[in-house]
């Protein structure tokens, strides 16, 4: 087969599809399916995947493949297969589904130049741009004072062309290393025909007399206090020999990881995992769903589960959403593991990603423990794929291609006929619903491994609080409760889920609030650096003196973001220890661990935090857990707002008498018969279920339907609403009678990045040929979404609605 079909690096809808390309003779024998090549396309080179090979085309004028730019392939068969399937879900193009399973640094960087074609004498501008050079990176043309048409002159008559290069991002590290450079005798006679002044030399050389192994150069000038020119001296006698070593950049490599033992499985544990065992045995395909209070022992499960595939030489994927894997996850894993696990997640380098990836690539690692894009390392002989804390909306990507890790894992466990396993506290209602019906497993861990009982929740209703006098952020009894704790050197964690010092900041004398100019939201103001910032485009400014309507210095902060809760924090309780953890202090590398390690070390008394505080966290001596503002995700324009507070309010309280010491959780609210919070301060999901699964019916939600959101969005407010408006006129002609249409309306944030974004709803039961419908939908567009800067977005499985 001398042809190769090619998904090439242009996202776009005229091109997704495969390209035709031949395999030169010398590549033949050589490329294989999954590889990544550079191919002639239009007057570019550009990367492409070759995910097939054949013998016929339907075109007869072929052009040849160029470079390869692997040697082995990156994609394996079944990923190959996989990303079409992903593409087909999605609706998004083939190169964005095999461009999300690799890591960054296989992307491709485009690099364009000039180059001088002939010896003769050019023009006096282009010997001036060229500088007596062959090359010359095409910006300098772009910064040069030179027109386009002198230079397209010279094109057309052959003196100049312009040239694409293709560059693999993909870095290895090499460190430099020195060994002996001859036998020890040698070494010997070196040493002592070097002079006595050579001290240094002298030194090194009766080193490696004594250490005949390897040294890293660095660690060797370190040791013995010297330059780079005493080494070069005796590589020049050729004693010693210098020379490049390819490592991994290892984010672990200073942590030490305790190896550990299984530990005894209570019996709700053994019946848990039993029939996991059975069908990783059997290489079965099912989905069990672990329904686990917190402290259940839901990771020891996975840990013996994984045990289990490693000894038939298999390997295992788990999966934890990103703000919980934290260093005491790992730790549980490489503990048990040690050296035969990756870990992936976004805190970690280009560079350390990749090589985490090429463990996995070149199997020198059986197990892999990540956040969501984990679920697709180029594992070839899969056991069994683990989902923790699965009711996660993190595990949805929110850019294309729009998959659900959960869905990619169940079709991935499909083809490897293994187990997939859902582990939650507070399972998401699409999940135990299957499970209630039979579609998944379900297993039940509702008592703690140490018998320890679940914290008691005590619901503070801030309303009261108000009319007793009471106008901080604090009710009295978390107050008394937090310095009886520390009075106890007990610690507290304290949740909050919005940072910033204030929500949004406004003129007292004229209703000023100060506004993103490019989005319909008010800016969050930050005491810490005096700037008001947008949370959604990252736009920043300074934080004014005056209002800028009327020149008021009446300015108010409304609302309440961890920074405030901190500097209030340090006026109620002067002397205690505080630790904000939000996305504004774990912005910058290892700062997450830094702040954890101090936590768990006792150098602080409260740990302040957003969201990522709530999950994954096990500290010994956490007694007390205080939810600030228990209803700030209730109202939101999201049918899952109460599931989501629900499972936030569960996550938080199981932060507290996690071993010895008993804890206790108090949940401030202004709706304190809601009977979400109220549910949730007894730990009763299945009530919380099954009041939810009423509602849900009732408005016709999802598990009872499907849903697919569609958003328009455009610079111009006219257009954004006319698109959306003859998409929905045009839908309502071609759908089922018994789907519900929803639209056109505004998004809730209307205007986003300086675009203006409508949205419709399709709620469906059965819609057969939804996709091919939904494609019909937005062909007639594909003109200004490639020239007007139209945007569609259809999203098959929405989770955010904003």
């Amino acid at each position: 087969m001398n042809i190769a079909q090619v998904i090439v690096d242009v996202p776009a809808k005229q091109v997704n599809q495969t390209f035709d390309y031949i395999i030169p003779q010398h590549f033949q024998g050589v490329l294989s399916e999954g590889m990544r090549v550079i191919v002639p396309f239009g007057p570019r080179k550009i990367m492409g995947f070759v995910i097939g090979k054949t013998d016929q085309s339907n075109f007869t004028r072929l052009k040849e493949i160029e470079e390869i730019l692997d040697l082995t392939p990156v994609l394996t068969k079944e990923l190959i297969q996989l990303g079409k399937w992903v593409s087909n879900q999605t609706l998004s193009f083939y190169i964005t589904a095999y461009q999300a399973m690799l890591p960054q640094a296989l992307k491709a960087t485009y690099k364009k130049e000039l180059v001088r074609s002939t010896e003769e004498q050019i023009s006096k501008e282009l010997e001036f741009l060229f500088a007596n050079k062959k090359r010359i990176p095409y910006e300098r043309l772009v910064n040069s004072p030179i027109t386009y048409t002198v230079v397209q002159k010279a094109i057309q008559n052959g003196e100049i062309y312009v040239d694409y290069l293709v560059k693999s991002k993909g870095a290895k590290k090499a460190i430099t290393m020195v060994k002996p450079g001859k036998e020890e005798h040698q070494l010997m006679e070196g040493f002592h025909n070097l002079s006595k002044t050579a001290t240094k030399q002298r030194a090194i050389l009766q080193y490696f007399i004594n250490h005949p192994s390897e040294i890293d150069q660095a660690s060797l000038l370190r040791k013995f206090k010297t330059s780079h020119n005493t080494i070069k001296s005796l590589t020049d006698k050729q004693l010693l020999h210098v020379y490049k070593k390819e490592v991994y950049r290892n984010p672990y490599n200073d942590d030490n990881f305790k190896s550990t033992e299984p530990l005894s499985l209570t019996k709700q544990q053994q019946q848990a995992i039993k029939p996991i065992k059975e069908f990783i045995h059997n290489q079965e395909q099912g989905v069990f769903v672990l329904h686990g209070v917190t402290g259940s022992g839901k990771t020891e499960i996975y840990l013996q589960a994984i045990q289990d595939v490693l000894q038939k030489g298999q390997e295992a994927i788990v999966l934890v959403p990103e703000i919980s894997l934290t260093p005491q996850m790992v730790k549980r894993f490489k503990g048990r593991f040690g050296s035969n696990v990756a870990v992936f997640h976004s805190a970690l380098s280009v560079g350390e990603k990749y090589d985490e990836w090429r463990k996995i690539f070149r199997k020198e690692v059986q197990v892999v423990v990540g956040a969501r894009s984990a679920v697709f390392a180029p594992f070839e002989n899969l056991g069994i794929i683990i989902i923790d804390e699965e009711h996660e909306t993190s595990y949805k990507q929110e850019d294309q291609p729009r998959y659900h890790a959960r869905d990619v894992a169940i079709e991935r466990s499909n083809y490897h006929k293994c187990p997939v396993v859902l582990g939650s506290a507070t399972p998401t209602l699409e999940t135990y619903a299957r499970a209630q019906k039979g579609v998944y497993d379900l297993a039940v861990l509702d008592k703690r491994t140490n018998n320890k009982p679940m914290p008691s929740v005590e619901i503070i209703d801030m309303r009261k609080e108000l009319h007793a006098g009471n106008r901080t952020m604090f009710s009295r009894t978390l107050k008394n409760k937090m310095e009886t704790a520390m009075d106890k050197n007990e610690q507290i964690v304290l949740l909050l889920n919005r940072r910033g010092f204030s929500t949004f900041v406004m003129c007292r004398d004229c209703g000023h609030v100060n506004e993103c100019p490019h989005c319909d939201i008010a800016l969050t103001y930050h005491k810490s650096s005096n700037q008001l910032k947008c949370h959604y485009c990252s736009y920043e400014e300074r934080m004014p003196l005056t209002c800028p309507s009327c020149e008021s210095e009446l300015i108010r902060y409304f609302g309440t973001g961890t920074e405030r809760v901190e500097e209030s924090l340090t006026k109620l309780i002067p002397h205690a220890r505080i630790i904000r953890m939000d996305v504004d202090t774990t912005r910058r590398k290892g700062s997450h661990e830094r702040l954890l390690g101090k936590f768990s070390n006792q150098e602080a008394d409260i740990l302040l935090g957003t969201q990522m505080i709530a999950k994954g966290l096990d500290f010994e001596n956490v007694t007390l857990v205080g939810v600030l503002a228990a209803d700030s995700m209730l109202h939101l324009p999201d049918f899952r707002s109460s599931e989501k507070t629900f499972q936030l309010l569960t996550q938080v309280s199981g932060r507290a008498g996690r071993h010895e010491l008993p804890g206790e959780v108090i949940i401030q609210t202004y709706t304190p018969d809601h009977y979400t919070v109220q549910l949730a301060s007894q730990y009763d999901y299945k009530r919380f279920f099954n009041m939810e699964m009423k509602i849900r019916r009732q408005f016709q939600y999802p598990p009872y339907v499907f849903l697919t959101l569609i958003t328009v969005s455009h610079p111009v407010h006219a257009v954004a609403i006319k698109v959306t408006q003859q998409i929905v006129q045009f839908l309502s002609q071609i759908i089922e009678r018994n789907t519900t249409l929803l639209g056109p309306t505004p998004s809730p944030i209307m205007r986003l990045k300086n675009r203006y974004r409508y949205q419709c709803m399709i709620k469906y039961k059965r819609e057969p040929n939804l996709k091919e419908k939904l494609e019909r939908v937005v062909r007639p567009f594909e003109d200004q979404i490639l020239k007007e800067d139209l945007q569609i977005i259809i999203d098959t499985n929405p989770y955010q609605f904003m």
